[in-house]
């Protein structure tokens, strides 16, 4: 429909109204429905796919107050959804009061500071920015902390400049924020410090004082509004907030006509002028994918806007689904309009939370990939290789490097950047949900938590079934798992993990729940998460690394073990256990080297503000990581977990096992099949020590480890100094070197058990009888699982 070419205000709304009507209209009237609980497909309609009756519209520019318009449509058409087809209407949550979105992307910006030692709760920090204080993500972001100095700032009208905030800075942007429309040029100018002012975009040439100059670092006496703009995005300061509309970076090698925002040419610059030491992106699109990389690769702090301002995104889902779960009890009558609508005023807050809860989760994922992802290019490299076997992307379109280009980082030692592990970790989300959805693990027992969690505990109070009986059940639960795997695992871990087994990714996510909870891992967690503000960034970061290093190695065991996938509830409670007797046991089963390992690395964590206890609990790990083997040998030999751990512990120290493993991780492993061989010498060690503990156990002695050695002759001693040279300091650990480390034990392995056998033929038959009388119970060995 042709718009007015001129008009008032109201006229240019009514026809847009009138245009977004007929656009909404039409996208109900071919959409399918659902009546009865029954998919309705929509008359006169060829469909070329299956059933998808789910659809939602967003708010977005030039249709942020329209949810109210479009939830009328959808009542009109008696579409499935209600009032929850369109989020953020009147009786929904608006995200500008809530300031979620600029929460949220303050989270992220907080971690980067975080990791910098510097909390911005509590200390002054400069600030410049695009955007003005009537804006939901500029004007909420700048209230967000008391120390924020803004010393620059515009919009599409006027220029703000500050060189030297004051204490009453805070409290005028807070005066204009509540007005109901405001601009720059409504600042009280008696509260700019000296030198500083308001300025018009409109005019042709700009003044600049002494202090101007001095914090823009320019010498020129006048400058265009375009050349002003253009040095506030230089400025050197701590934060660079984006919170209004525009493409204001690109990269250096990139034209103003690739960014496709004719409107910023004359305003933008290139990565490489930023002299800001973050940038968060409350707004869409302030940086270019390119110039982001190149930001983040001379040092720069950056996510992406997808990341940073995904809180908004998140309340708008939890308010379909909070609405979807509600809507029985509404039709049925027992919940009227009004008390639901009061209903989900008063979980604003949990609703919040959760949002925010994702962008600190996902900021800190980021972290541990950053940190990790030198080491782990090959990893993405087959992260990379999958998505776009499947489809999923296009690596040069996301600016994503080639499998060459990876290699030279390798040689370089130079990992990923946090925008090209931004993209990764959603496409690896992705494709994992997929994965989940297309399995049973949504519908397997014990995952119900992982639904009702999802909701505010209002709402899981008092409409339990509601919840229960939700449409979008299995995506929730599969959206949990997914979140939790990929934070916590990495982007990349479910597909190296199912690469790694010929398992399927839906497997891992069932060996990554056993991980989780024979651990115990969430309460872990939120300890680590209560020292921000308190312990020093890098070592809050270790305690993380640490515990991401015990959820991908027992994700890994479990995998291979495959009883965690066969019987879920089976292999969690015998774990559980073994852990706990293993925990409860360590001061007396603990070697003393290894002992004194563990206490100089709690030591080590325990440093810049962490708790010694939590640093302790952390160190501990390492060990009882070893618990799920030492259980099934424990088991399988009919004896205690403590006295099977007292004797793995023991053979692992007099072969140096746990050396050669934890030397064997910093082996630089740039081709992907170098890390699998890594990680299969592993195996061979784990399977190794395990095999010398039966026989240890199962010989003369009850258990004596030097009974088992003697019984090994000249062929240990030849092993164990072989080891040594191996595991020497003056030698460099090699992928060649580890897996004829590891082929040796196998083969000494070999031998115990062989001779082993031959001792239990020649045992008298009463004595193998009396050995099963006293409990050696029978192990089952779980069925295989299809291979992906």
């Amino acid at each position: 429909k042709q718009l007015p070419r001129a008009g008032g205000r109201e006229e240019v709304q009514k026809e847009g109204v009138a245009a977004y009507r007929i656009f909404i209209s039409a996208m109900l009237d071919i959409t399918d429905n659902i009546k009865g609980g029954k998919v309705l497909p929509p008359r006169h309609v060829v469909r070329h796919d299956g059933d998808d009756p789910y659809l939602v519209v967003a708010a977005d520019k030039g249709t942020a107050t329209f949810s109210d318009i479009a939830n009328e449509i959808s009542a009109a058409h008696d579409f499935w959804l209600g009032d929850a087809f369109a989020s953020g209407g009147s009786a929904g949550y608006d995200h500008k009061g809530m300031a979620i979105t600029a929460r949220g992307a303050w989270e992220c910006v907080k971690r980067h500071f975080r990791e910098m030692d510097v909390d911005i709760q509590q200390q002054p920090f400069r600030v410049a920015g695009v955007g003005d204080m009537s804006g939901d993500v500029f004007g909420n972001g700048m209230l967000l902390s008391p120390h924020i100095e803004l010393v620059a700032a515009f919009d599409h009208r006027d220029i703000f400049i500050d060189p030297n905030p004051g204490p009453a800075a805070f409290a005028e942007r807070k005066r204009l924020f509540d007005l109901p429309r405001s601009s720059w040029q409504d600042f009280d100018k008696a509260k700019i410090s000296k030198g500083g002012g308001v300025f018009s975009r409109s005019a042709k040439s700009i003044p600049l004082s002494a202090e101007m100059q001095r914090m823009l670092e320019v010498s020129a006496a006048t400058l265009t509004p375009a050349e002003l703009m253009r040095a506030v995005l230089r400025c050197r300061t701590d934060l660079l907030w984006f919170g209004g509309i525009g493409t204001y970076i690109r990269a250096g090698a990139e034209t103003d006509a690739e960014v496709g925002d004719r409107a910023n040419d004359a305003v933008r610059i290139a990565a490489g002028e930023v002299q800001a030491k973050v940038i968060g992106e409350g707004a869409n699109l302030g940086v270019t994918q390119r110039g982001r990389i190149e930001f983040a690769a001379r040092g720069g702090r950056i996510n992406t806007d997808f990341i940073d301002n995904s809180a908004g995104v998140n309340t708008s889902d939890q308010e379909v689904n909070i609405k979807i779960a509600l809507e029985p009890a509404v039709r049925a009558g027992k919940l009227p309009t009004a008390a639901r609508n009061t209903l989900l005023g008063q979980m604003t807050d949990d609703v919040a939370a959760a949002s925010l809860r994702n962008n600190y989760q996902q900021s800190l994922a980021l972290s541990l990939a950053e940190g990790r992802s030198a080491r782990e290019l090959a990893d993405y490299a087959l992260l990379m290789r999958v998505l776009e076997g499947r489809g999923l992307f296009d690596r040069p379109l996301e600016a994503l490097p080639s499998d060459i280009e990876l290699q030279e980082r390798a040689r370089g030692s130079r990992g990923l950047t946090r925008p090209e592990l931004a993209v990764l970790l959603s496409y690896a989300k992705i494709a994992l949900q997929h994965d989940l959805l297309e399995s049973g693990v949504p519908d397997a027992p014990g995952l119900e938590t992982w639904l009702s969690l999802y909701f505010p505990p209002a709402l899981r109070d008092r409409f339990a079934d509601g919840i229960a009986r939700h449409s979008l059940r299995r995506e929730i639960i599969a959206l949990g798992l997914t979140n939790a795997i990929v934070n916590r695992g990495g982007p990349a871990m479910a597909v190296r993990l199912a690469a790694e087994t010929q398992r399927t990714t839906a497997d891992v996510a069932l060996a990554f729940l056993a991980a989780r909870e024979v651990f115990d891992l969430p309460p872990l967690w939120l300890q680590i998460d209560a020292l921000d503000g308190m312990a020093g960034g890098a070592s809050q970061l270790a305690l993380y690394e640490a515990t991401q290093d015990l959820v991908n190695a027992q994700t890994l065991w479990f995998l291979r073990d495959g009883e965690a996938v066969a019987d879920p509830a089976g292999a969690l409670a015998r774990h559980r256990a073994g852990v706990g007797g293993l925990k409860g046991a360590l001061p007396d089963v603990l070697p003393p080297r290894r002992k004194a390992q563990m206490e100089g690395d709690a030591a080590r964590l325990s440093g810049a503000g962490v708790p010694a206890g939590l640093g302790t609990a952390v160190a501990s790990l390492g060990v009882l990581g070893l618990a799920p083997p030492i259980t099934k040998i424990a088991e399988a030999s009919g004896t205690s977990v403590v006295e099977a751990a007292r004797v793995f512990l023991a053979i692992g120290e007099r072969l140096r096992i746990d050396d050669l493993a934890a030397r064997a991780a910093t082996i630089a492993t740039p081709d992907y099949y170098d890390r699998v061989a890594v990680a299969q010498a592993l195996g061979s060690l784990s399977a190794a020590q395990a095999a010398f503990t039966r026989a240890a156990i199962a010989g003369p002695g009850n258990g004596s480890v030097e009974g088992w050695a003697a019984r090994q002759g000249d062929r240990l001693a030849r092993v164990v100094s072989m080891l040594q040279e191996i595991t020497s300091e003056a030698n460099p650990l090699t992928v060649s070197r580890l897996l004829v480390a590891a082929g040796q034990l196998d083969d000494l392995a070999g031998a115990t058990a062989g001779a082993a056998s031959a001792s239990a033929r020649k045992a008298p038959r009463a004595d193998r009888s009396r050995s099963v009388a006293n409990g050696s119970p029978r192990v089952r060995r779980p069925a295989r699982q299809p291979h992906s």
